[in-house]
């Protein structure tokens, strides 16, 4: 687990918002370190799968290590652009599940990420977004690039899908749970 994630949230606690069913299918865009992949996974159980997404290839090597070396078997790393959609290169309607967390700050098409969330949604699912609230310390992102809870929650709305819950999602983060509507 990275610092900031360890200081600031919990990716085990967080994931339990989603309510993960056994064999669910999970895309985690922006993966990272993998510390939401690997919860994720371990929810899921040996009958689902977990989507690791990234832009950044050496990422995506680590994690796939990372999971070997736990035991982790669920996992499948994919290179994507996740600013356009259609980039995580996931079909249509697959995923019972999206994480995004520590992403919306990043994204330079903030929209395109959310669509592309909803694309890979069954009717139904659901997504974990959690973002930082703040700039801290020097960590995190600086305060020209943090996304509001405010700000995140009217992005979240005008790409169609529905907030169903909101929560602490620890120090200097705010997070959402929402949902694909039905078709």
């Amino acid at each position: 687990m990275i610092a900031s994630d360890m200081n600031f949230a919990n990716p085990e606690a967080n994931i339990k918002q989603l309510e993960l069913a056994p064999g669910s299918r999970v895309a985690d865009f922006g993966a990272g370190s993998g510390v939401y992949t690997l919860a994720a996974a371990r929810a899921v159980g040996e009958r689902g799968k977990v989507y690791a997404v990234d832009v950044q290839k050496e990422l995506l090597t680590k994690l796939s290590s990372h999971a070997t070396a736990e035991g982790v078997g669920n996992v499948e790393v994919i290179w994507g652009d996740l600013d356009r959609v259609g980039g995580s290169k996931i079909l249509d309607g697959t995923m019972n599940a999206v994480i995004l967390s520590n992403v919306l700050f990043q994204s330079e098409d903030k929209q395109a990420l959310l669509l592309e969330a909803k694309r890979v949604l069954v009717p139904g699912g659901k997504a974990l977004i959690v973002d930082w609230s703040e700039s801290f310390g020097g960590l995190g992102p600086s305060p020209a690039h943090v996304v509001s809870a405010e700000e995140g929650k009217k992005m979240i709305t005008e790409a169609g899908l529905t907030i169903t819950k909101e929560f602490n999602a620890g120090a200097h983060h705010w997070g959402v749970v929402v949902l694909r509507p039905a078709l």
